[in-house]
């Protein structure tokens, strides 16, 4: 079943607990469907790889330009959310494999530390294009929060393999270096003391994790035996928002790993990013790039709304998040909306995905009862209207407090 919500171009199809699905993308050439060359046919975005193998060459640029606003940008409906605010004065860290310094979307808003201002792979520049890239002359393609500023730090060695070790010293580095949202790109099968130690670290000092709630694909040879759902580090520990890759029609994507549970979807298959270096653009598919888009949206809370705090940030994207079964991530609602999630607690995370009980059948019989009720009653509201209203007013009735919807903008 699909459900849409007014004025949104993606809707988020009803997944249930994230489907199992196990067999790893190839990385190939893929054609995008939305950007266009000027004689017409579509452009041809090379794919960013998760990790290099041995003998690989580094992730140069990209030949091919997307000009056109991609998918995920229009179902994110960032151009509304940008009227709003971009992510001023907020430290977004990635750890991954590194951020260029030389990708000019991101240029002079870069602070590495370490060696991290080098990306070989090119996924960390990827990523940290999503969440702040710049928009360029004749290109649409742009981050979340294009002005906040990127923390680069390496959580993986320089050609994209990760540890529970690497992944904690990143994490404790972004948190030192004054990241107020974290963003995680490794996904690890197992967490260890030191990990968890980390994520406690930056929670102490009010900085809130964005991490991917599963591994992104990655290049094999032949085919491979679907793995059952499982849990992924850091992803998986208290107080980490766990984010889960969706395709433009809100499905999990074929071929994704599967875990037993996330806070939040965002679009992660098939979305547009940036070089290492020029001006050209990749694809890229996988949670990562999800956990991006939802570290970009949490920038632009936190810039917009100061007050809150790292935990608090995290309940109000998950309290205006799209309702499915996995909430997808709604930027703009995020932002502009004037309820408070704080004053609900957050849901246990075995909670946050959650099937309808029934067939909905029961929930068309009570519309039907209650169209019929709302049928016969419209007369007699109408009489009330015409003889009895006006007594009341004569005798100084005053019409009851009208009580706002609980609904958020945009929904």
């Amino acid at each position: 079943m699909m459900t849409a919500r007014p004025g949104h171009p993606g809707p988020y199809r009803r997944t249930g607990r994230v489907p199992a699905a196990a067999v790893l993308a190839t990385a190939l050439v893929l054609p995008l469907a939305g950007p266009a060359a000027a004689d017409g046919e579509k452009v041809k975005l090379p794919v960013v790889p998760a990790r290099l193998e041995a003998g690989d060459p580094c992730t140069g640029g990209s030949a091919a330009r997307a000009t056109a606003v991609p998918w995920e940008q229009q179902n994110l409906q960032l151009a509304r959310t940008w009227e709003f605010g971009a992510g001023k004065g907020v430290k977004v860290a990635v750890v991954d494999t590194g951020v260029s310094d030389r990708a000019p979307a991101l240029a002079g808003r870069v602070s590495a530390v370490g060696g991290a201002g080098t990306d070989c792979v090119g996924h960390g520049t990827f990523v940290a294009g999503l969440i702040a890239a710049a928009r360029a002359d004749k290109v649409r393609v742009a981050g979340v929060a294009q002005e906040a500023r990127i923390v680069a730090v390496r959580g993986t060695d320089e050609r994209g393999a990760a540890t529970a070790a690497s992944v904690a010293d990143g994490i404790r580095a972004a948190t030192d270096a004054g990241a107020k949202v974290i963003q995680v790109s490794p996904a690890l099968a197992a967490s260890s003391a030191g990990l968890d130690a980390a994520v406690t670290y930056a929670a102490s000092h009010d900085a809130l994790i964005v991490a991917a709630a599963t591994p992104d694909p990655v290049r094999v040879s032949g085919g491979r035996e679907p793995e059952p759902p499982r849990d992924y580090w850091p992803a998986s520990a208290p107080g980490v928002l766990s984010v889960v890759d969706v395709d433009s029609r809100g499905a999990r994507p074929a071929g994704a790993l599967t875990t037993h549970g996330a806070d939040l979807a965002a679009p992660g298959d098939g979305v547009v990013g940036i070089a290492p270096r020029g001006t050209g653009h990749f694809i890229g598919s996988g949670a990562s790039f999800a956990a991006g888009y939802a570290a970009g949206a949490a920038a632009l809370v936190r810039s917009a709304h100061p007050e809150l705090s790292a935990a608090e940030t995290a309940r109000r994207l998950v309290r205006t998040a799209y309702p499915a079964d996995v909430p997808g991530l709604d930027p703009y609602a995020a932002v502009t909306s004037v309820q408070d999630p704080a004053a609900h607690p957050r849901a246990a995370r075995d909670d946050s995905v959650v099937l309808p009980p029934g067939n909905g059948s029961e929930g068309a019989t009570r519309r039907a009862l209650w169209i019929a009720v709302a049928g016969g009653s419209l007369a007699l509201l109408v009489a009330w209207a015409a003889l009895i209203a006006p007594r009341g007013r004569s005798r100084g009735w005053r019409p009851a407090d009208r009580r706002r919807a609980a609904s958020t903008p945009g929904h």
